[in-house]
Protein backbone atom coordinates (compact mmCIF):
# COMPACT_ATOMS: atom_id res chain seq x y z
CA UNK A 1 0.00 0.00 0.00
CA UNK A 2 1.72 3.64 -1.13
CA UNK A 3 -1.09 5.80 0.39
CA UNK A 4 -0.84 6.86 3.95
CA UNK A 5 -3.03 5.47 6.38
CA UNK A 6 -6.04 7.36 8.20
CA UNK A 7 -8.11 7.00 11.39
CA UNK A 8 -10.41 9.02 13.20
CA UNK A 9 -9.39 9.23 17.11
CA UNK A 10 -9.16 11.17 20.29
CA UNK A 11 -6.21 10.99 22.63
CA UNK A 12 -8.73 10.16 25.36
CA UNK A 13 -9.83 6.69 23.94
CA UNK A 14 -7.59 4.14 24.92
CA UNK A 15 -8.43 2.37 21.62
CA UNK A 16 -6.99 5.36 19.84
CA UNK A 17 -3.66 5.37 22.06
CA UNK A 18 -3.39 1.65 21.29
CA UNK A 19 -3.23 1.79 17.60
CA UNK A 20 -1.52 5.34 17.14
CA UNK A 21 1.74 3.44 19.59
CA UNK A 22 1.20 0.17 17.56
CA UNK A 23 1.73 2.57 13.80
CA UNK A 24 4.35 4.39 15.39
CA UNK A 25 6.47 1.25 16.13
CA UNK A 26 5.21 -0.96 12.59
CA UNK A 27 6.81 2.61 10.72
CA UNK A 28 3.37 2.45 8.88
CA UNK A 29 2.95 6.21 7.17
CA UNK A 30 -0.53 7.20 8.80
CA UNK A 31 -2.61 10.48 9.18
CA UNK A 32 -5.07 10.59 12.23
CA UNK A 33 -7.84 12.91 12.06
CA UNK A 34 -8.46 14.28 16.01
CA UNK A 35 -12.02 14.81 16.07
CA UNK A 36 -13.83 11.58 17.89
CA UNK A 37 -17.43 12.98 19.94
CA UNK A 38 -17.51 15.51 16.67
CA UNK A 39 -18.36 12.44 14.04
CA UNK A 40 -17.05 11.58 11.08
CA UNK A 41 -15.49 14.39 9.20
CA UNK A 42 -17.19 15.87 6.07
CA UNK A 43 -16.62 13.34 3.12
CA UNK A 44 -15.33 10.43 5.01
CA UNK A 45 -17.75 7.29 5.45
CA UNK A 46 -19.69 6.49 8.65
CA UNK A 47 -18.62 2.82 10.55
CA UNK A 48 -21.61 0.76 10.55
CA UNK A 49 -21.41 1.26 14.93
CA UNK A 50 -19.59 5.03 15.78
CA UNK A 51 -16.50 3.59 17.54
CA UNK A 52 -13.10 5.04 18.64
CA UNK A 53 -10.69 5.01 16.03
CA UNK A 54 -12.05 4.62 13.14
CA UNK A 55 -9.74 3.48 10.55
CA UNK A 56 -10.67 4.31 6.60
CA UNK A 57 -9.18 1.75 4.85
CA UNK A 58 -9.01 1.48 0.67
CA UNK A 59 -11.49 -1.35 -0.64
CA UNK A 60 -11.28 -3.47 -3.63
CA UNK A 61 -12.51 -0.61 -5.56
CA UNK A 62 -10.66 2.25 -3.90
CA UNK A 63 -13.11 3.49 -2.18
CA UNK A 64 -12.84 4.43 1.18
CA UNK A 65 -14.67 2.33 4.10
CA UNK A 66 -14.70 2.68 7.46
CA UNK A 67 -13.59 0.06 10.13
CA UNK A 68 -13.29 -0.12 13.56
CA UNK A 69 -12.43 -2.67 16.13
CA UNK A 70 -8.79 -2.96 16.88
CA UNK A 71 -8.05 -6.02 17.62
CA UNK A 72 -9.26 -7.52 14.03
CA UNK A 73 -7.76 -4.55 12.76
CA UNK A 74 -4.13 -5.59 13.63
CA UNK A 75 -4.19 -8.25 12.01
CA UNK A 76 -5.18 -6.71 9.36
CA UNK A 77 -2.07 -4.99 9.19
CA UNK A 78 0.06 -7.39 9.45
CA UNK A 79 -1.32 -8.75 6.28
CA UNK A 80 -1.54 -5.47 4.32
CA UNK A 81 1.94 -4.18 5.56
CA UNK A 82 5.61 -6.07 5.86
CA UNK A 83 8.07 -5.60 8.93
CA UNK A 84 8.44 -5.06 12.79
CA UNK A 85 5.51 -8.02 13.32
CA UNK A 86 3.64 -7.10 16.53
CA UNK A 87 2.56 -10.93 16.32
CA UNK A 88 4.40 -13.76 17.41
CA UNK A 89 5.07 -16.51 14.77
CA UNK A 90 5.24 -18.93 17.55
CA UNK A 91 1.38 -20.76 17.97
CA UNK A 92 1.71 -20.92 22.06
CA UNK A 93 2.82 -16.90 21.97
CA UNK A 94 0.69 -15.61 19.68
CA UNK A 95 -2.55 -17.19 21.54
CA UNK A 96 -1.02 -16.15 24.65
CA UNK A 97 -0.73 -12.09 22.73
CA UNK A 98 -4.79 -12.76 22.12
CA UNK A 99 -5.92 -13.91 25.54
CA UNK A 100 -3.89 -10.93 27.30
CA UNK A 101 -4.99 -8.51 24.44
CA UNK A 102 -8.52 -9.48 24.91
CA UNK A 103 -8.02 -9.09 28.57
CA UNK A 104 -6.77 -5.79 28.59
CA UNK A 105 -9.53 -4.38 26.11
CA UNK A 106 -12.61 -6.00 27.68
CA UNK A 107 -10.98 -6.15 31.73
CA UNK A 108 -9.04 -3.29 31.99
CA UNK A 109 -11.03 -0.89 30.10
CA UNK A 110 -13.75 -1.40 33.49
CA UNK A 111 -10.94 0.18 35.24
CA UNK A 112 -10.40 3.04 32.85
CA UNK A 113 -14.32 3.56 33.06
CA UNK A 114 -14.49 3.82 36.54
CA UNK A 115 -11.75 5.44 37.58
CA UNK A 116 -12.45 8.40 34.91
CA UNK A 117 -16.59 8.69 36.03
CA UNK A 118 -17.16 6.99 39.57
CA UNK A 119 -14.92 10.00 41.57
CA UNK A 120 -16.27 13.45 40.90
CA UNK A 121 -13.01 15.03 41.22
CA UNK A 122 -11.67 12.58 38.30
CA UNK A 123 -14.64 13.29 36.05
CA UNK A 124 -14.39 17.38 36.54
CA UNK A 125 -10.63 17.23 35.84
CA UNK A 126 -11.51 14.82 31.96
CA UNK A 127 -14.59 16.12 31.01
CA UNK A 128 -13.33 19.75 29.71
CA UNK A 129 -10.49 17.65 28.15
CA UNK A 130 -12.38 15.35 26.49
CA UNK A 131 -14.17 18.30 24.54
CA UNK A 132 -11.23 20.35 24.41
CA UNK A 133 -9.25 17.02 22.53
CA UNK A 134 -11.97 17.14 20.22
CA UNK A 135 -12.16 21.09 19.18
CA UNK A 136 -9.98 22.74 20.81
CA UNK A 137 -11.44 26.03 18.83
CA UNK A 138 -15.04 26.05 20.98
CA UNK A 139 -15.70 28.74 23.32
CA UNK A 140 -14.95 28.60 27.09
CA UNK A 141 -19.27 28.77 27.48
CA UNK A 142 -20.01 25.78 24.86
CA UNK A 143 -17.03 24.26 25.81
CA UNK A 144 -18.30 23.67 29.47
CA UNK A 145 -21.71 23.02 28.73
CA UNK A 146 -20.67 20.13 26.57
CA UNK A 147 -18.31 19.17 28.93
CA UNK A 148 -20.74 18.52 32.04
CA UNK A 149 -23.45 17.11 29.32
CA UNK A 150 -21.21 14.13 28.83
CA UNK A 151 -19.79 13.69 31.91
CA UNK A 152 -23.14 13.29 33.04
CA UNK A 153 -23.95 10.94 29.88
CA UNK A 154 -20.68 8.97 31.07
CA UNK A 155 -21.49 8.67 34.75
CA UNK A 156 -25.36 7.78 34.32
CA UNK A 157 -23.62 4.99 32.16
CA UNK A 158 -21.05 3.30 34.78
CA UNK A 159 -23.45 0.13 35.55
CA UNK A 160 -22.93 -0.99 31.57
CA UNK A 161 -19.22 -1.73 32.27
CA UNK A 162 -20.03 -2.94 35.60
CA UNK A 163 -18.65 -0.28 37.60
CA UNK A 164 -21.45 0.53 40.66
CA UNK A 165 -20.97 0.13 44.44
CA UNK A 166 -20.90 -3.69 44.84
CA UNK A 167 -17.65 -4.05 42.27
CA UNK A 168 -15.68 -0.55 43.35
CA UNK A 169 -13.07 -2.29 45.17
CA UNK A 170 -12.86 -5.30 42.99
CA UNK A 171 -11.94 -3.33 40.35
CA UNK A 172 -9.88 -1.10 42.31
CA UNK A 173 -7.16 -4.17 43.60
CA UNK A 174 -7.74 -5.57 40.11
CA UNK A 175 -5.85 -2.61 39.22
CA UNK A 176 -3.27 -2.50 41.83
CA UNK A 177 -2.32 -5.96 41.88
CA UNK A 178 -1.93 -5.61 37.69
CA UNK A 179 0.55 -2.34 38.49
CA UNK A 180 2.77 -4.77 40.60
CA UNK A 181 2.34 -7.56 38.03
CA UNK A 182 3.59 -5.52 35.12
CA UNK A 183 6.29 -3.52 37.21
CA UNK A 184 7.96 -7.10 37.66
CA UNK A 185 7.64 -8.30 33.91
CA UNK A 186 8.82 -4.58 32.86
CA UNK A 187 12.24 -5.14 35.01
CA UNK A 188 12.86 -8.53 34.27
CA UNK A 189 12.13 -7.92 30.15
CA UNK A 190 10.91 -5.13 29.00
CA UNK A 191 7.75 -6.41 27.74
CA UNK A 192 5.07 -8.83 28.23
CA UNK A 193 6.13 -11.47 25.87
CA UNK A 194 10.15 -10.76 25.77
CA UNK A 195 12.33 -8.05 25.21
CA UNK A 196 9.94 -6.86 22.17
CA UNK A 197 6.12 -5.85 22.20
CA UNK A 198 3.11 -7.56 20.90
CA UNK A 199 -0.37 -6.88 20.58
CA UNK A 200 -0.96 -7.28 24.08
CA UNK A 201 1.73 -4.71 25.06
CA UNK A 202 0.01 -1.68 22.90
CA UNK A 203 -3.68 -3.13 24.18
CA UNK A 204 -1.69 -2.37 28.02
CA UNK A 205 -0.72 0.58 27.22
CA UNK A 206 -3.79 1.99 25.43
CA UNK A 207 -5.77 2.02 28.80
CA UNK A 208 -2.88 2.89 30.79
CA UNK A 209 -2.80 6.09 28.57
CA UNK A 210 -5.45 6.90 30.28
CA UNK A 211 -5.36 5.45 33.98
CA UNK A 212 -1.44 6.68 34.44
CA UNK A 213 -1.77 9.87 32.77
CA UNK A 214 -5.11 11.48 32.69
CA UNK A 215 -7.30 10.29 35.51
CA UNK A 216 -6.21 11.61 38.82
CA UNK A 217 -6.70 8.99 41.28
CA UNK A 218 -5.37 6.02 39.22
CA UNK A 219 -2.78 8.15 38.47
CA UNK A 220 -1.92 8.94 42.12
CA UNK A 221 -1.93 4.68 42.76
CA UNK A 222 0.60 4.19 39.75
CA UNK A 223 2.86 6.73 41.33
CA UNK A 224 2.67 4.89 44.74
CA UNK A 225 3.16 1.91 43.80
CA UNK A 226 4.95 1.34 40.15
CA UNK A 227 6.63 4.67 38.65
CA UNK A 228 8.47 2.53 36.50
CA UNK A 229 4.87 1.68 34.52
CA UNK A 230 4.19 5.25 34.44
CA UNK A 231 7.72 5.37 32.86
CA UNK A 232 6.87 2.71 30.57
CA UNK A 233 3.53 4.07 29.25
CA UNK A 234 5.55 7.48 28.34
CA UNK A 235 8.25 4.90 26.17
CA UNK A 236 5.41 2.76 24.88
CA UNK A 237 3.93 5.82 23.26
CA UNK A 238 6.50 6.29 20.46
CA UNK A 239 8.58 2.95 19.93
CA UNK A 240 9.76 4.10 16.21
CA UNK A 241 13.45 3.59 17.10
CA UNK A 242 13.09 0.45 18.91
CA UNK A 243 15.09 -2.29 17.86
CA UNK A 244 13.09 -5.59 17.58
CA UNK A 245 14.12 -7.92 20.29
CA UNK A 246 13.24 -11.44 20.80
CA UNK A 247 10.33 -12.90 21.88
CA UNK A 248 9.88 -15.33 25.34
CA UNK A 249 11.79 -18.72 24.87
CA UNK A 250 10.16 -21.92 25.50
CA UNK A 251 11.50 -21.95 29.02
CA UNK A 252 10.73 -18.84 30.20
CA UNK A 253 7.22 -18.67 29.77
CA UNK A 254 7.10 -19.02 33.46
CA UNK A 255 6.86 -15.39 33.49
CA UNK A 256 3.49 -15.37 32.50
CA UNK A 257 2.26 -17.12 35.41
CA UNK A 258 1.33 -14.06 37.74
CA UNK A 259 -0.48 -11.89 34.98
CA UNK A 260 -2.42 -15.09 33.80
CA UNK A 261 -3.51 -15.85 37.40
CA UNK A 262 -4.73 -12.12 37.43
CA UNK A 263 -6.36 -13.08 34.54
CA UNK A 264 -7.98 -15.57 35.73
CA UNK A 265 -8.99 -14.14 38.95
CA UNK A 266 -10.77 -11.80 37.74
CA UNK A 267 -11.37 -11.49 33.55
CA UNK A 268 -12.38 -15.30 33.07
CA UNK A 269 -14.86 -15.98 35.69
CA UNK A 270 -16.77 -12.34 34.52
CA UNK A 271 -16.68 -13.87 30.87
CA UNK A 272 -17.76 -16.85 32.11
CA UNK A 273 -21.13 -16.04 33.75
CA UNK A 274 -21.39 -12.82 31.28
CA UNK A 275 -21.73 -15.74 28.46
CA UNK A 276 -24.22 -17.49 29.93
CA UNK A 277 -26.35 -14.43 30.98
CA UNK A 278 -26.15 -13.47 27.20
CA UNK A 279 -27.17 -17.04 26.16
CA UNK A 280 -29.91 -17.25 29.03
CA UNK A 281 -31.58 -13.66 28.37
CA UNK A 282 -30.93 -12.87 31.74
CA UNK A 283 -30.94 -9.40 32.74
CA UNK A 284 -27.93 -9.22 35.20
CA UNK A 285 -24.27 -10.92 35.18
CA UNK A 286 -23.76 -12.31 38.98
CA UNK A 287 -20.79 -13.53 39.34
CA UNK A 288 -18.18 -14.19 42.53
CA UNK A 289 -14.99 -12.23 41.28
CA UNK A 290 -11.87 -12.19 43.85
CA UNK A 291 -14.43 -13.52 46.80
CA UNK A 292 -16.57 -10.58 46.45
CA UNK A 293 -19.59 -10.19 43.88
CA UNK A 294 -20.29 -9.15 40.60
CA UNK A 295 -23.07 -7.79 39.07
CA UNK A 296 -24.01 -5.80 35.89
CA UNK A 297 -26.10 -5.93 32.44
CA UNK A 298 -24.74 -8.54 30.32
CA UNK A 299 -22.20 -7.20 27.31
CA UNK A 300 -22.90 -9.42 23.98
CA UNK A 301 -19.56 -7.98 22.35
CA UNK A 302 -17.55 -9.55 25.28
CA UNK A 303 -20.22 -12.93 24.57
CA UNK A 304 -18.31 -12.52 21.57
CA UNK A 305 -14.89 -12.40 23.03
CA UNK A 306 -14.88 -15.47 24.60
CA UNK A 307 -16.47 -17.16 21.51
CA UNK A 308 -13.09 -15.89 19.65
CA UNK A 309 -10.49 -17.00 22.49
CA UNK A 310 -12.51 -20.88 22.33
CA UNK A 311 -12.24 -20.67 18.30
CA UNK A 312 -8.57 -19.87 19.13
CA UNK A 313 -7.65 -22.20 21.43
CA UNK A 314 -9.77 -25.10 19.33
CA UNK A 315 -7.43 -24.32 16.76
CA UNK A 316 -3.66 -24.65 18.62
CA UNK A 317 -2.32 -28.18 17.47
CA UNK A 318 -2.45 -30.84 19.57
CA UNK A 319 1.12 -30.14 20.95
CA UNK A 320 0.29 -26.82 21.37
CA UNK A 321 -3.27 -27.16 23.01
CA UNK A 322 -1.53 -29.19 25.68
CA UNK A 323 1.65 -26.69 26.39
CA UNK A 324 -1.35 -24.25 26.82
CA UNK A 325 -2.99 -26.45 28.95
CA UNK A 326 -0.16 -26.59 31.19
CA UNK A 327 0.54 -23.44 31.35
CA UNK A 328 -3.19 -21.98 32.33
CA UNK A 329 -3.41 -25.03 35.35
CA UNK A 330 -4.12 -23.30 38.37
CA UNK A 331 -4.89 -19.52 37.31
CA UNK A 332 -8.49 -19.83 36.43
CA UNK A 333 -7.73 -18.93 32.71
CA UNK A 334 -8.09 -22.98 32.30
CA UNK A 335 -11.91 -22.50 32.96
CA UNK A 336 -12.47 -20.33 29.71
CA UNK A 337 -11.66 -23.36 27.79
CA UNK A 338 -13.13 -26.41 29.79
CA UNK A 339 -15.77 -26.41 27.48
CA UNK A 340 -13.97 -25.15 24.34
Amino acid sequence: MTDRLELMGAPGSPYTRKMLALLRYRHIAHNVIWGGAMGAPEGYPKPKVALLPTFYFRDSDGDLEAVVDSTPIIRRLEQEYNGRSVIPKNEALRFLDLLIEDYADEWLTKAMFHFRWAFQTDADHVAPLLIHWANPNLPDEQASAMAAQFAKRQIDRLYVVGSNEITAKTIEDSYVRLLGLLDRLIREQGFILGSRPSACDFALHGQLTQLTQVEPTSMALTNKYAQRVRAWVDRMDDLSGHKHGDWLADDQYGSLQGLLSEIGRTYAPFLIANAAAVQSGAEHVEAEIDGRKWQQPPFPYQAKCLVALREAYQALSADTRERIDGLLAGTGCETLFVAA
